[in-house]
């Protein structure tokens, strides 16, 4: 947990920290929010996570945030008050505090909120043996690559993963095809070796895990395509994998109870999550 929290300018004790109840995030869930790995005291693909956060404020219209300066600065300060050098950083941006109503305020100053905290070593058995994951129908807005914080499709279909004893989600689009996890993004490796994922449109987030193992993909000269697949296509692949800020490059083995290939992690997963840790090491 947390220690110290950083919370519309001000450091604070993690339990007194607070927002005001008309704040509309805490309302409207308006707001939009990131996730950054700390891995040996430094924040990985800070450039990128920053890029998505001015995307998600510049499509939500929230104008008068804190800038990228002044908020590197916080982020570090929050890293440093907490004791964090393997773990994650949150930071959260609302529209701010103004009288209930759906409109936009008239004036309104963005809130910030930023904590962060110590994370144990991953299981490497995820890796060595992969997890599995189950298919659902993806109930959530057509804005998906807004990274806002009203979460609650994703909130719900990850508890009917854990109910279901699986690690992720697969949400499925109205056509049949696989759009992304509850937290993370979803590829196949076909039978020729092509790397599949869907494209970065409004359907999913595209996640900075993924864009940096796009760039890894494209610099190594592996087959690529960013297009939808079904849950069938899926299910016949060589090999399938997730990735996200906190699962990295993680081998996907079963998919609804049955066996992807022969269900162990593949080769080219493997050595892209390879790849992938040289990145974040580097």
């Amino acid at each position: 947990m947390s220690r110290i929290a950083y919370v519309d300018g001000v450091y604070r004790p993690h339990g007194d920290a607070a927002v005001h109840i008309e704040d509309r995030g805490y309302q409207f869930a308006d707001g939009i929010y990131e996730v950054i790995a700390v891995r040996g005291g430094k924040l990985i693909d800070e450039a990128l996570h920053l890029a998505r956060l001015r995307r998600s404020l510049a499509e939500l219209r929230i104008e008068g945030a804190i800038a990228d300066a002044p908020l590197k600065v916080v982020l570090r300060e929050v890293i440093r008050r907490n004791g964090v050098v393997n773990g994650i950083v949150y930071l959260q941006i609302t529209r701010g505090i103004a009288p209930r109503d759906h409109a936009f305020p008239k004036a309104a100053r963005p809130v910030v909120v930023v904590t962060a905290r110590r994370s144990r070593p991953a299981n490497p058995k995820v890796a060595e043996e992969g997890i599995g994951v189950i298919t659902i129908p993806d109930i959530r807005w057509q804005r998906c690559d807004i990274k806002t914080i009203s979460l609650i499709g994703n909130v719900l279909g990850k508890q009917q993963a854990r109910e279901a004893g699986a690690y992720e989600a697969w949400m499925v689009d109205g056509d049949g095809h696989v759009t992304e996890g509850t937290s993370t993004n979803a590829w196949i490796v076909t039978g020729d070796n092509l790397v599949v994922t869907r494209a970065a449109e409004n359907a999913i987030l595209n996640g900075v895990t993924r864009q940096a193992l796009i760039a890894i993909i494209r610099r190594e000269g592996y087959q690529f395509a960013e297009r939808p697949f079904t849950v069938a296509e899926a299910k016949a692949a060589r090999e399938a994998f997730l990735t996200s800020t906190t699962s990295d490059v993680t081998p996907v083995v079963a998919i609804d109870g049955q066996p992807v290939a022969n269900g162990v992690p593949g080769l080219l997963t493997q050595t892209l999550r390879a790849d992938y840790l040289v990145h974040v090491a580097e």
